[in-house]
């Protein structure tokens, strides 16, 4: 090792060395190690240097990865403060019931994971016994972000403490009766249990993150003390390939949430087979999260290990720890000894020497079984250093194998993901692998039976003790519903008595509305302004310096702009959640807004505005979890439509986010046209969200960047405005140009920017083709639709009841022309419930580049355009000349 100052990295070579000798004497002290000691020796002691380092605080970068052993050694475990016996009773009892009722369901096709939860067992128990503090617990209690595939585990669990039947077991995935279980985590399904859904992968550990990060915003605020409450998300190690798992790393460590922990299963195996076949996940995930700044614990290894580390003096296993790929681990765990004596320990001179030492019981114990995740006493020590680790998020590494104790048919196998039953010989394997008291004449007749120590035995009765303790069940959802009061009507007067003169764009509008709603005296503390970026886009830098944006270091320097009257002001109590260029994480700050009701016991009102594009087309996903965890809230599809955002192409271009958000039952979707039909939707809003009997919705509404004249709200349109359709004005309300009374007539039906096309067509068709057009304006193509189906389903009981869009155009003269800025399938949606012809115009295909007119005239919706339409549909219901078609073709150059 010569020269070695030279080959530092340049870096280096530009800072001033105000010692150069005692520099050349450290490199020539690590030189002299390595000549006398070798490179290894060396490379310890760097790292232990290293290590001291970060330990006594000095600004050094951070090792990325620490050596393949536990983070905390066996001598430096805390003492167990439980009933280690009593819990691996309880804990045998949970993982046979969990495997008989995915067994029992197997017979019904129904399915079921069986593998997850036997490898994470004790992950889970140990936190029911001792951490997960209950809903009935001071402040709020923790939330559990539960793995999906480990379901049947928490059943078994709540069938032992006595929350759920043998009945609803035996109806694991059937639903359909009414007294069934879900197959994994969902509110909706199972709304006093599940708080979270987390099975559609890489969702559960982002919204955790911003989950533990609102916890912090109530408490910045002053609305929620949530000092005690505590974020765990389980999660798989495959599941880490999901990029969302690992999208809001770096905000957990750089807003310090120690109010969270992640606890990833690294059982080393996915759905299909290895999480990194030819490589060390664990390795990779450590050095992902210490990269992003987080408290990194591995739980490795189980204590059958610690004779192989105090045999290992030359550290020969360690560095073999460090090679071995994960699925050779795998491997591993399923040979035999002399497969392992071979393979392992064969490795080297040194490697054999040691595994000359080691029974062969030794060995097979620890290979096969031996791991971190699997013993209470290091899982329960990796829990308490995460809770008293401050500054900084944490999460636990702890390896385990998957199938574990479910016999040598699953353990680590590749295929056990989609394996759903064992044989009875199997269970009769396990019964007596976990001592558990079952005859063998419950297996009469080939069903496994479920197993329960009774309603006053020790094992439950220790268990509700200790979730006494830690305040209550847990998992459990718990809601106390706060009613809000009504805001005031003076919030809403602007936008219904119109604009006068003024244009004004629907966007703002909305913003407009929710400012003088968030100055409130009752509810305005309670709005939750949300945006990926952008704010400025959708005219919201007007609440910048009276609301504050949210950071919970405050404002740590002097804005640029700090003498403008609309400054950039961030607050440790600021009210919006700017979230910079990542609509996954605002939506996962929607989620938990939305959701604080039920998860604090207090109701938030979150709007999330966003480009329309990039809303229900980039998370719908999300959006869909909104809807299963029970979430209220406004979302706002701003600049929307596929022609009012000039210049910036397709890839802007929202003409189908309708018709994604109609797929989603729990979205009630509004395309408003006018300012008032905005404040009339709201404030049902927020009474049907909010008011004495809450519903569990949320509200779509897309808002337009086009500056129009906002006319005042009509007389007795309410109704029509939130069911969807109202008669906006008729053909004799032209001013000028009226048509005669003889007129060919005609319906155009518009939501959205698309009222002024038809309204501008109105007047074209009166004064150049005498027809008498009406105006209706669709706030809601949804709704109608909505309403219909209820209708259909009510015949099928008997109950004749007509829908709403057919009652509203009862009597109307003529076809019906339904126009929007979207594609004709969300117009569609009502068109077998109209009784008139019925045709509609929409913005089908890609968007472009180009002014909002050009674009018009291109797709076909420009107020000439649709006069053309207008006269195609009379024309073939004789009511105008064919000729007419052409003519107007041919005068407005189409």
């Amino acid at each position: 090792m010569s020269d070695p100052v030279g080959k530092l990295p340049s870096e280096l070579d530009q800072l001033p060395d105000r010692d150069t000798e005692e520099t050349a004497e450290w490199a020539a002290s690590l030189d002299a190690v390595a000549q006398a000691a070798g490179t290894r020796r060396a490379e310890y002691l760097l790292r232990r240097t290293l290590q001291h380092a970060e330990a006594a605080g000095l600004a050094l970068p951070k090792l990325l990865e620490t050596d393949y052993v536990n983070t905390i050694p066996t001598a430096a475990e805390p003492e167990f403060p439980g009933d280690e016996a009593m819990e691996a009773r309880i804990t045998a009892w949970n993982r046979w019931n969990a495997a008989a009722m995915v067994t029992r369901g197997s017979k019904y096709g129904v399915g079921g994971h069986i593998a997850t939860f036997a490898s994470a067992a004790w992950l889970y128990e140990t936190g029911f016994q001792h951490f997960f503090r209950g809903k009935e617990a001071d402040g709020s209690g923790d939330q559990l972000y539960i793995q999906g595939h480990a379901s049947p585990g928490i059943y078994a669990r709540a069938f032992l403490d006595g929350r759920i039947s043998e009945q609803q077991l035996d109806n694991f995935r059937q639903e359909s009766g009414g007294n069934g279980l879900p197959s994994y985590p969902h509110p909706r399904r199972l709304p006093w249990l599940w708080e979270f859904p987390t099975v559609s992968m890489g969702l559960g550990p982002l919204s955790a993150i911003y989950q533990a990060r609102f916890n912090r915003y109530l408490q910045n605020r002053n609305i929620k003390d949530t000092a005690n409450s505590h974020v765990w998300a389980f999660l798989g190690d495959g599941e880490m390939d999901e990029p969302e798992s690992t999208a809001a790393l770096a905000l957990a460590s750089r807003e310090q949430l120690d109010n969270l922990t992640f606890v990833i299963n690294c059982n080393l195996q996915r759905l299909d087979g290895p999480v990194r076949a030819n490589f060390r996940v664990v390795q990779e995930l450590e050095a992902q999260f210490r990269g992003a700044g987080w408290n990194v614990i591995k739980t490795l290894w189980g204590s059958a290990w610690d004779e192989l580390f105090q045999l290992d003096t030359t550290g020969a296993l360690v560095r073999r720890l460090r090679e071995v790929p994960d699925a050779q681990f795998q491997t591993y765990a399923t040979r035999d000894v002399a497969y392992i004596r071979q393979h392992f320990f064969g490795a080297n001179a040194e490697l054999t020497a040691l595994g000359a030492l080691l029974s062969d019981a030794k060995i097979a114990e620890c290979f096969h079984t031996s791991r971190g995740g699997h013993e209470p006493r290091k899982v329960y020590a990796a829990y308490k250093a995460a809770l008293e680790h401050k500054g900084a998020p944490t999460v636990i590494l702890a390896q385990t194998v998957k199938g574990y104790t479910l016999g040598a048919g699953f353990e680590s196998k590749n295929a056990n993901h989609q394996m759903k039953k064992l044989t009875i010989d199997e269970f009769k394997s396990m019964r007596d692998k976990l001592d558990l008291p079952i005859p063998d004449s419950a297996f009469e007749g080939g069903q496994v039976p479920y197993g329960h120590p009774g309603a006053n035995s020790p094992e439950v009765r220790y268990l509700n003790e200790r979730r006494a303790a830690l305040g209550g069940p847990a998992p459990a959802r718990k809601v106390k519903q706060v009613a809000l009061p009504a805001p005031a009507d003076r919030s809403f007067a602007p936008l219904l008595k119109g604009s006068g003169k003024q244009e004004m764009a629907t966007t703002m509008a909305f913003v407009r509305l929710v400012k003088d709603l968030m100055r409130d005296k009752e509810t305005g503390k309670r709005w939750v302004p949300i945006v990926p970026d952008e704010a400025r886009t959708f005219g919201m830098e007007s609440l910048f310096p009276s609301a504050g944006i949210y950071s919970p270091l405050g404002q740590t320097y002097e804005p640029v702009d700090r003498d403008q009257l609309m400054y950039y002001k961030e607050a440790k109590d600021g009210q919006i959640l700017n979230e910079g260029i990542t609509e996954a994480g605002a939506m996962a700050d929607f989620i938990a807004a939305c959701t604080s009701y039920a998860t604090h016991g207090e109701p938030m009102i979150p709007f999330y505005i966003f480009y329309s594009m990039f809303g229900w087309q980039r998370t719908a996903d999300q959006m869909w979890q909104l809807a299963d965890q029970l979430g209220k809230g406004f979302i706002v599809g701003a600049t929307a439509g596929r022609t009012t955002l000039t210049g910036e192409g397709l890839q802007h271009a929202d003409g189908h986010s309708h018709l994604i958000a109609s797929t989603n039952p729990a979205s009630l979707n509004y395309d408003p046209a006018f300012a008032y039909e905005i404040a009339v939707i709201v404030k049902d809003g927020l009474r049907r969200m909010y008011g004495e009997t809450p519903e569990d919705v949320f509200y779509y509404l897309t808002v337009y960047n086009e500056p129009k004249v906002q006319p005042a709200m009509p007389e007795g349109v309410e109704e029509g405005i939130l069911k969807g359709l109202y008669r906006f004005n008729t053909a004799a309300d032209l001013a000028e140009a009226a048509p005669a009374a003889d007129a060919p007539k005609i319906q155009l039906m518009a939501s959205g920017t698309a009222i002024h096309w038809i309204l501008e067509a109105q007047k074209l068709l009166a004064a150049d083709w005498n027809v008498a057009a009406d105006v209706w304006s669709a706030t809601s193509w949804g709704e109608l639709r909505r309403d219909a189906l209820e209708c259909d389903e009510a015949l099928l009981r008997g109950e004749v009841r007509t829908p709403y869009v057919t009652r509203a155009l009862e009597g109307a003269a003529g076809p019906v022309l339904a126009v929007s800025d979207w594609m004709r399938q969300v117009p569609d949606q009502i068109s077998q419930w109209v009784e008139q012809d019925y045709t509609s115009l929409g913005t089908d295909g890609f968007g472009l580049s180009d002014t909002r007119e050009g674009a018009r005239r291109h797709f076909g919706v420009d107020a000439q355009s649709i006069v053309v339409a207008a006269l195609a549909q009379l024309a073939r219901r004789g009511e105008v000349p064919a000729s007419a078609v052409k003519e107007a073709r041919e005068r407005y150059g189409l």
